[in-house]
């Protein structure tokens, strides 16, 4: 009879313990749940796809535009420099020969090819010859085609211009007439001469020699 009431009054006290614990459970999941740990779970994925994606699109724009940047950069790339193979001074005249005898000319040019602008007479050098001239600041590369001038050559003028190159040479206009340049202007002095390249022609390489 006594051991049925302290095993009655242990049942009751271990079913108070439960019950307790159970409550306490409750008060747990309640607090600390999966309902309160989602949005936590939710904002800590989003930090992290966020912080993903910006370090991915970062990498991937700087990239495209260092790429894009280095590829079109041109900087430090000076264009290649001209270099005369022979420069000098002399006396310019000038002329303009197509055959039509105006002004005393003396038929077609040497070279074969056609009266035009930017064709020179040298006494020596050979033909097709490129060269270009500089006169106070102004100037025009052109072609030898033709021989001149004559007597003159042996008074150091040892070039003679078609009448367009004279004229910009003399005040960067254009001549009245191919025959006339339109100054009163003979002869240019102090005419830099740069040859850039020889020609194939017949003629010689070298300082200008008087013709004949």
């Amino acid at each position: 009879m006594q051991q049925r009431a302290i095993d009655t009054a242990l049942t009751a006290l271990t079913g108070t313990a439960l019950a307790g614990m159970l409550v306490a459970g409750v008060a747990v999941e309640s607090a600390h749940g999966a309902p309160a740990d989602k949005p936590m779970a939710h904002n800590l994925t989003s930090q992290q796809v966020t912080g993903h994606d910006n370090n991915t699109n970062t990498g991937k724009t700087s990239g495209k535009t260092s790429g894009k940047t280095g590829g079109k950069t041109k900087a430090g790339k000076a264009a290649p420099k001209t270099h005369a193979v022979l420069s000098g001074n002399t006396t310019a005249s000038y002329f303009w020969d197509d055959g039509s005898g105006v002004n005393g000319d003396t038929g077609a040019p040497a070279s074969g090819k056609p009266m035009q602008k930017g064709m020179f007479a040298s006494p020596s050098w050979p033909m097709n010859t490129k060269v270009k001239v500089t006169y106070q600041g102004r100037s025009v590369t052109g072609f030898v085609g033709d021989r001149g001038p004559g007597e003159p050559s042996h008074r150091g003028v040892m070039l003679d211009l078609d009448t367009y190159t004279f004229r910009h040479l003399v005040d960067g206009k254009k001549p009245t007439s191919k025959y006339d340049t339109g100054t009163s202007a003979g002869h240019l002095k102090g005419v830099k001469y740069e040859v850039l390249s020889w020609g194939h022609g017949a003629g010689t390489k070298g300082t200008p020699k008087p013709l004949g």
